[in-house]
């Protein structure tokens, strides 16, 4: 026995509904109600502050960019080389950071030390270093595999917009000029430096003693 067709009734509108022209009363009524309330706050100098009245009343929405919130102390930002006391880079040119990159952005050409310098035998350094940051994902991997802490990412600077994009690419001068949010261009983490007395006195032919 064949079912029963349900006929359903085509929904009507009426030409006011067509023409959409209430509905577009109706904002074109809100965009000016607070043109004109923000207009009379300017001209009467009883602004509200947008970020102290938002938090007493539970928003935590902040009018960027006039207003920007603190970032975290965890939060990645723009790379960044730290410095030794001398104003050398910390980098030893390993190569864990690059290995570690999943995104492939980072690239170093390693150096020795000239003759008779105290790090020669067992610590190269960067005779080049460049990140791309339009590669980079901002994981961190480069920090965390960083044995000398000689990469950060605290710099709590996000990446800014340019027009070339030769500029995203940052060499080791522009790596080496970044500061952390505290302002300080050295490690966090420092470490023994050769002849210093906790240094632990590797070289090339008799290792650690």
């Amino acid at each position: 026995m064949p079912g029963k067709t349900k006929v359903l009734k085509k929904p009507t509108r009426t030409l006011a509904d067509q023409s959409y022209l209430i509905e577009v009363v109706k904002g074109l009524g809100t965009t000016l109600k607070h043109f004109f309330q923000g207009t009379g706050q300017m001209v009467s100098g009883n602004v509200p502050n947008a970020v102290t009245d938002p938090l007493a009343e539970g928003i935590s929405t902040l009018s960027y960019p006039e207003e920007k919130r603190a970032y975290s102390e965890r939060w990645r930002g723009v790379h960044r080389l730290t410095h030794r006391d001398d104003g050398s880079p910390r980098c030893v040119a390993c190569l864990c950071c690059s290995t570690a990159c999943p995104a492939q952005c980072i690239y170093i050409k390693p150096g020795e030390y000239p003759e008779g310098d105290k790090r020669r035998g067992y610590e190269r350094y960067p005779v080049e270093f460049v990140i791309d940051e339009l590669r980079c994902i901002f994981c961190g991997f480069c920090v965390e595999a960083c044995p000398c802490d000689a990469i950060r990412m605290d710099t709590g600077t996000h990446m800014t917009a340019f027009d070339v994009k030769s500029d995203f690419v940052y060499d080791k001068d522009k790596l080496m000029s970044m500061v952390s949010q505290h302002g300080t261009q050295k490690s966090e983490n420092p470490r023994h430096e050769p002849g210093d007395p906790g240094h632990p006195g590797i070289d090339r032919l008799h290792g650690g003693h």
